[in-house]
């Protein structure tokens, strides 16, 4: 990992973002017609510094786990979205300004007015106050203001109780808590309205008609099992394995802000791992069983405190702190993948979800959060789904969705065994008959002993189908009684872990991580990201205009892009150094220089970005060093103690 080769001085967000939108890293999308909040367009480098991050996730995860790689459809049938419960459960607590009609969501009002009143205290108190930046007028309005009130110690502590455990609250507890604490609109003063819940969901339809409902899809998963069948036969009907799908997804977030942080188009990188449910071991957990990792349990978040626990995450798992070793590999995992990104690894933490935020699907979950200058912010989530979406999908299609596993020895066991009696069966339920059969033949063996208890004292059950109720008589039945049943066959729904990646939000963490700015002279800022996703690898750039110097760029450039290290040519007017200054912001982590002795004996001059030192030795040899840097396999570091610093002609920037 790039790191920076000063003291940093304090993190400055407002030229990070104006550093970023000078060189079109990002922007606002339909800026020219007044922008739409949450919606952002990428430049020529941000683009490039996402495929370079997508590349290594690919490398770091699809290559190296060995996953199955799909694309599924963006758009939704509405059934689909109903069945995996996102229509009813996909949703938020929103409340409004009762004058002005301005939007919140009700946690976040919460989270920035309990905040800005813990700052105030600091004030009051004479205790230093973490700097948050500057902000523009249109921020300004979203941010609780901040006023030296000081606050009684019991309060303090109350604050403090409520953020550790701000997203465990339900939005009833929400609107309680404005009520008690006095939370008005941060600008208005006004009153705030009842929480509300708000479905994230981007409401279309599919055909011409209108008729057939759809939504664009709130996460990539569902593709994925929906073709749980077609994977499992593909990958020879061998268990555990998993899928994976980098793609768009769409939430309308209530009031977007934060720059790419909260946004309503965005793209994921996730990983379906299939598993059984027995079996939650992974084989490769020794490999990372002594990594150490910063967690924060869900009962030290109870407690009202964030205090984090550094423990390997074989102890973890040993203390069921973490559910299952499955879970606790793929928590390193992510941990190696944002470190070898540029991630400050001093800056990540896994908070595990409490009771009442853990989603609908999960069993248990971890969030890598990064912390920022907005506070820590989840940027991968880390959940067991359990088997709850291959079961949902499967009830509602009639599908199996299960995984057939020959026994090593033959099971046998005493069941319980319903046979209905067909001839009666059909004339007495008519078009409903096979949907109560299917039903009875589904059922485990806990409810059929529930049933039986009731057919032998009063000679009949009822069951619920379909909203419907049918009565059971005992005509209807031939045999209701215990079996020995010997099993060849063993045949399980599997469960799924599910890492899921917010690219964009690990893009915007990794951009304040890497940045700092120069102290000599202008104040130069600089973006130190690692060869590996940076997105030019090499700057070319001849000492002047010298029509020489042409053939050996052209050279030099060809054999670069020959070894894949891109790379760019700036024979631009401005001063070496002020060329230099321009890629340092872009992130461009080295920089080649021909001058009049590159033409006599094809030497060149390699300048490593963050120390600004420099090396010189032949074309072939330069590029060699170059593409291994690039591809991870060597350091600047390493290089610089093999070959003699250039010194002779360094250029004064």
């Amino acid at each position: 990992m790039s790191t920076c080769p000063i003291e940093p001085t304090p993190f400055n967000r407002v030229a990070l973002e104006q550093l970023l939108g000078k060189r079109f890293f990002y922007a606002p999308a339909f800026s020219l017609y007044g922008g739409v909040a949450g919606l952002y367009d990428y430049g020529p480098p941000g683009c490039a510094l996402q495929a370079n991050v997508l590349d290594l996730w690919r490398k770091h995860f699809v290559l190296e786990e060995d996953m199955l790689e799909v694309d599924c459809s963006i758009m939704t049938p509405a059934e689909v979205l109903k069945t995996s419960g996102h229509v009813d459960r996909f949703s938020d607590w929103m409340c409004k300004d009762l004058k002005t009609g301005e939007i919140f969501r009700a946690d976040h009002l919460v989270e920035n007015v309990l905040e800005a009143r813990i700052d105030g205290d600091k004030i009051a108190r004479n205790a230093p106050v973490e700097a948050k930046g500057e902000k523009d007028e249109k921020k300004k309005k979203k941010a609780a203001k901040v006023q030296a009130v000081r606050l009684e110690d019991e309060t303090l502590q109350t604050y403090k109780e409520i953020l550790a455990q701000i997203d465990n609250y339900s939005g009833p507890e929400l609107g309680e808590l404005m009520r008690k604490h006095l939370i008005k609109s941060p600008e208005t003063g006004n009153d705030i309205s009842e929480p509300v819940v708000f479905n994230l969901m981007f409401a279309s339809s599919i055909g011409p008609t209108g008729q057939y409902p759809g939504f664009l899809r709130p996460e990539t998963a569902q593709g994925q099992f929906l073709n749980f069948k077609r994977l499992l036969e593909y990958n020879n009907d061998r268990m555990p394995f998993a899928s994976a799908q980098i793609g768009r997804s769409f939430r309308n977030e209530i009031s977007p802000r934060e720059g790419l942080l909260r946004v309503r188009e965005f793209t994921m990188a996730e990983i379906e791992h299939y598993v059984d449910p027995q079996k939650k071991n992974h084989a490769r957990f020794q490999e990372v069983a002594d990594y150490k990792l910063n967690i924060l349990p869900a009962s030290v978040q109870l407690q009202g405190k964030t205090d984090l626990m550094e423990i390997t995450v074989g102890e973890a798992v040993a203390k069921k702190i973490i559910d299952n070793e499955t879970l606790g590999y793929f928590l390193v995992r992510i941990h190696q993948f944002l470190t070898k990104i540029g991630i400050n690894p001093d800056r990540v933490r896994f908070r595990q979800h409490m009771a009442n935020e853990m989603a609908h699907y999960a069993c248990d979950c971890w969030d890598a959060e990064i912390h920022t200058s907005y506070g820590w912010k989840e940027c991968v989530g880390c959940a067991d789904r359990s088997a709850y979406d291959l079961t949902v999908h499967s009830n509602k299609t009639g599908e199996k969705l299960v995984v057939r596993e020959r026994l090593p020895e033959p099971l046998v066991e005493e069941k319980l065994i319903l046979e209905v009696n067909k001839k009666v069966f059909g004339p007495r339920f008519k078009k409903n008959a096979k949907a109560v059969e299917d039903y009875l033949a589904s059922l485990d063996q806990c409810t059929l002993e529930t049933l039986k208890e009731a057919h032998d004292s009063k000679g009949s059950f009822n069951v619920d189908v379909a909203g419907e109720t049918y009565d059971v008589t005992n005509d209807l039945i031939t045999k209701f009684e215990k079996a020995s049943i010997t099993t060849h066959i063993r045949e399980y729904t599997p469960n799924v872990i599910e890492p899921s990646f917010g690219i964009g939000r690990i893009l915007y963490a990794l951009m304040e991580h890497v940045y700092w700015i120069r102290p000599e002279g202008e104040q130069r800022g600089v973006l130190s990201f690692p060869p590996l996703v940076a997105p030019t690898k090499c700057l070319l750039v001849p000492l002047s205009n010298n029509e020489a110097f042409i053939p050996v760029l052209n050279r030099v450039s060809a054999l670069l892009r020959r070894s894949g290290v891109s790379n760019k040519v700036d024979d631009s007017g401005a001063s070496i150094g002020r060329r230099y200054a321009r890629n340092d912001e872009l992130g461009t982590p080295f920089g080649i220089t021909v001058d009049f002795q590159s033409v006599q004996d094809n030497t060149i001059t390699l300048r490593e970005r963050d120390s600004t030192k420099q090396i010189r030795e032949k074309i072939e040899v330069i590029v060699d060093l170059l593409k291994e840097m690039c591809e991870g396999k060597t350091t600047w570091a390493e290089i610089s103690s093999k070959y003699p610093a250039f010194v002779s002609q360094e250029v004064n920037e």
